[in-house]
């Protein structure tokens, strides 16, 4: 039985104008969001505040991990005017700061790393004072992709490493904590790009695998950490080992803290892209 999901993890339902205006101009703009795909709890709050978080290369991704709802198929063409429309919703948004995140898409050759970096030209032509944070796939660790994104330089790079070593191969069996890591500091020793990473809690980690995670991302030169409680999207996905109270989370940012952080977000509803202009 699927344990009962505690009060301060459940949002309203919030449809007002502004929130309308977001999905419109998304559709208009035949954009996908990480809000709608991924089920993620804050979607209302945030197009309350008239952002979304952008998900681009489809809705289908290469990869099947156990906590994602996002559909693992075949995925389509891209779609070459995809970063044309993102940065016309950008524009139309107003938006200051822009997070972009991606499916993964094993099936290219550079992972999407190009399309990335089409995104990021497009937002700074139409909209050159807009800051940009992309939160990317791993690129199986592909130089060369890297290096991509390195010479499109966006304000932030993100990419999570979403749980700690001893769940990771259950939740992300097609992924490697070892090269989640490379990547981030690949992109830390090229660039001086900030770099940002976060994970999941609830699926059966120590407190001390936690902190150990903490240590492993500061030492790959990760400048931004986030952590949050998994909620488990259906009943076919990872169950939920434990739901942490709110005085926990206030002592893994004390565990932050000493791990060497001076930004982050830890909280309940914390996801990568949450607020992220704030942090």
């Amino acid at each position: 039985m699927r344990e009962r999901l505690p009060d301060y993890l459940k949002r309203p339902i919030i449809d007002t104008e502004k929130t309308r205006n977001v999905r419109k101009i998304l559709k208009v703009n035949y954009l996908n969001t990480v809000c709608e795909n991924a089920r993620c709890p804050n979607k209302n709050e945030c197009y309350t505040k008239n952002t979304a978080t952008f998900l681009i290369m489809g809705d289908i991704c290469t990869r099947n991990c156990k906590y994602c709802s996002i559909s693992s198929e075949k995925p389509k063409e891209i779609d070459n005017d995809e970063p044309m429309h993102i940065a016309n919703a950008v524009k139309d948004l107003g938006l200051k700061y822009a997070v972009i995140t991606s499916v993964t898409r094993d099936d290219l050759n550079d992972g999407g790393a190009k399309h990335f970096a089409k995104c990021i030209y497009e937002i700074r032509k139409s909209c050159p004072n807009t800051k940009i944070e992309i939160l990317t796939p791993d690129f199986k660790g592909n130089k060369g992709a890297l290096d991509i994104i390195i010479n499109a330089h966006p304000d932030v790079f993100n990419h999570n490493i979403e749980t700690v070593r001893e769940v990771f191969k259950t939740a992300r069996p097609q992924g490697n904590y070892d090269k989640s890591l490379e990547v981030l500091e690949y992109i830390k020793q090229n660039s001086d790009i900030t770099t940002k990473s976060g994970f999941m809690i609830g699926l059966g980690e120590t407190v001390e695998q936690i902190k150990e995670t903490m240590l492993d991302l500061k030492n790959a030169g990760c400048d931004i950490l986030t952590i949050g409680q998994y909620i488990q999207p259906t009943k076919a996905h990872l169950p939920v080992e434990k739901y942490y109270s709110l005085d926990e989370y206030e002592y893994l940012k004390t565990l932050a803290k000493d791990s060497g952080f001076s930004r982050f977000q830890i909280g309940p509803l914390v996801r990568s892209s949450y607020n992220a202009c704030e942090i």
